[in-house]
């Protein structure tokens, strides 16, 4: 079988939606072209109909463009290598406890945060985005979702509440579409998202034992 013959997933779409937005927010396509190929890409089946939708578009020179992983805090390389292990998207379930995802992790083009009377922390600050825009689904129910940011991520808030809401701290002042961004989706029902930008962690000194 042809590779543009091959079936397309739902990282591949989010990809090609992606470079489309971007096309958008820098005049390539009008508003009416971008709804256009909109549509084109949710009907498209194959890898060859999407390409088709973005094959008269420049593909930027930028090892970090999307679809290459982002390493937040470590080289691209590194990025690379940890993002070899995709596999697509990511269900992180937390039901009358908690889940947490910290450190070096690998963030999936999808990652689905399902919460219900508990609690689910995300720390970027150390994470490889498998793309520059990634989609953080969130189900919360009577919990609670903590994330961290490093400074310079965008984050996009697509949530509805429900006798609840989503809080951002220090992240309104990224503006730049080219950023690394983690777009939110989903619902919250008697609960809370809350979203923060802070600094690196700060790694702890070993205090050195002196011997007489």
């Amino acid at each position: 079988m042809e590779p543009e013959q091959m079936r397309a997933s739902d990282a591949d779409r989010d990809r090609v939606a992606g470079r489309l937005r971007e096309a958008l927010a820098e005049g390539r396509l009008t508003q009416e072209e971008h709804e256009e190929r909109l549509d084109s890409l949710y009907r498209a089946k194959t890898l060859g109909q999407l390409a088709a939708l973005t094959e008269d578009l420049p593909i930027g020179g930028d090892p970090d463009a999307p679809g290459d992983p982002v390493g937040l805090t470590i080289s691209s390389e590194e990025a690379r290598t940890i993002a070899a292990g995709s596999s697509g998207r990511e269900n992180i379930v937390a039901v009358f406890g908690s889940a947490e995802r910290t450190g070096r992790w690998l963030v999936e083009p999808r990652t689905n945060a399902s919460v219900l009377c508990g609690g689910v922390t995300l720390d970027f600050r150390e994470a490889v985005l498998t793309q520059r825009e990634v989609t953080v689904q969130c189900a919360v129910i009577f919990g609670g979702v903590d994330i961290t940011v490093p400074y310079g991520v965008r984050v996009v808030n697509n949530t509805t509440a429900i006798m609840g809401g989503t809080s951002m701290h220090g992240t309104d002042s990224v503006t730049d579409l080219n950023a690394p961004t983690i777009r939110l989706t989903g619902t919250c029902m008697f609960g809370g998202i809350d979203v923060k930008a802070k600094g690196p962690k700060k790694k702890k000194n070993k205090k050195r034992k002196w011997t007489h």
